[in-house]
């Protein structure tokens, strides 16, 4: 048995190693291959060479860089054309030496360079693991036949416990759980290899919003320091940022200049150490962020007190209606409590998670998933936009905050 892995992140090998490790996956030989989705990958660690990886390296019998295999193209850019794919099949797995392959497991399927992968080594059933908070949002881009009859399951963490993931279901794939436990035992496994990190009391986590166009740099910049303002306004004096592996290092130097006259000492996490090592190592008093997935698993896994800021704007500014951020922006605002920039933290709304993320579902792809169309919902405008919903004929009813905006108005 050969089973072919592909994994961009170290969350995402994690997650394939906790696979691994639960039986999941069938004994034989197992063929890694790693790229380096950064926008500028020649400036950023791969993933094989990240110090956490040593512990997981032993889970596979051989790694390829599909950076190297494909270079000076860009993984998220290239793919082959139709009447290359039979040429490009050969050449694939003659220098991968992969002859019979039996299974072919792929995160984020719906855009290469995994799609690009799954449309090169075919023939062979395909196993598809979130890579967070996406999975319970709709398929990005539909699928072709030839990939998407291939897939026979959904393997992903339980970061909301009751809500079910919408990826690939339009398909009828199944959705299977990874235990919380085998992750938490790889989490600790690869916290041994991470470097020497300074406690802090508060941390915050980065994201690249400016990167995917969702907000400009200054922006971004912004609300890095709103939330350390924040933090400081709640009395903490030392932060941690965990800055994303794909966002390079401006977001630090900005916020250590933020840092510098508001007395408050920041220390950096190393870039390529996952989110979920430094709540293990760190276990920070408070975990501040946008709406990154480390959010969720701070608070579900490690059971650490978590709060978002930025997630309007975010909401706001999210276009297409579309765009594949909006389910995960949804979820961590909706279920998370919500920071102020003088600290102050509001309790998160409760109740209606699982109806709002099947609204946003609909909205977002109304024709893949017509069987969610909400009735008799409360449109928060917070989360949906009022042209989206008259192209799809659905009345905007008003919220009870609307109700109340509007009563005052009428009084004035």
């Amino acid at each position: 048995m050969t089973t072919v892995f592909y994994a961009s992140t170290l969350f995402g090998a994690m997650s394939l190693a906790a696979g691994i490790d639960d039986g999941r996956f069938a004994e034989g030989r197992r063929v890694l291959i790693v790229s380096n989705n950064a926008a500028t990958p020649e400036v950023t660690l791969p993933l094989d060479r990240t110090p956490g990886f040593a512990v997981l390296r032993s889970r596979f019998d051989v790694i390829h860089s599909w950076n190297e295999l494909i270079a000076p193209l860009h993984p998220s850019e290239w793919k082959a054309r139709v009447i290359e794919v039979p040429m490009m099949e050969r050449l694939i797995r003659s220098q991968l030496a992969l002859e019979d392959v039996d299974e072919l497991v792929l995160e984020s399927i719906a855009v290469p360079p995994a799609r690009t992968i799954a449309g090169l080594v075919r023939d062979c059933p395909i196993t598809v693991y979130s890579d967070g908070l996406m999975s319970y949002g709709p398929t990005r881009d539909p699928l072709p036949a030839e990939i998407f009859r291939r897939i026979t399951r959904l393997l992903h963490l339980d970061l909301v416990p009751g809500l079910e993931p919408l990826l690939l279901s339009e398909y009828g794939v199944p959705a299977s759980l990874l235990p919380d436990e085998a992750f938490l035992s790889v989490v600790r496994q690869v916290a041994t290899t991470a470097p020497d990190m300074l406690a802090g009391q508060a941390m915050i986590l980065g994201q690249y919003l400016s990167a995917l166009e969702i907000v400009t740099p200054e922006e971004e910049a912004a609300l890095h320091e709103s939330m350390l303002r924040g933090l400081v306004a709640r009395g903490y004096s030392t932060v941690v940022f965990k800055p994303h592996p794909a966002a390079g290092r401006r977001h630090a130097q900005l916020l250590r200049a933020a840092a510098e006259p508001l007395n408050v000492r920041l220390m950096v996490a190393d870039e390529s150490v996952p989110a979920e090592v430094c709540f293990s190592a760190l276990r920070p008093e408070l975990v501040v962020g946008c709406f990154s997935t480390g959010l969720v698993t701070a608070g579900r896994f490690f059971g650490l007190p978590v709060a978002s800021y930025g997630t309007e704007l975010v909401l706001e500014r999210l276009a297409p209606y579309e765009n594949s951020n909006r389910v995960p922006a949804t979820i961590v605002d909706a279920l998370l409590p919500r920071m102020s920039v003088d600290g102050t933290i509001e309790p998160a709304p409760r109740g209606y998670l699982r109806e709002l993320v099947r609204a946003v579902g609909y909205c977002m792809q109304a024709e893949t998933y017509p069987e969610l169309r909400p009735v008799d919902f409360d449109f928060d405008p917070r989360y949906f936009k009022r042209k989206r919903l008259e192209t799809l004929d659905l009345t905007a009813k008003p919220t009870a905050l609307t109700r109340l905006r509007r009563k005052i108005k009428s009084a004035i």
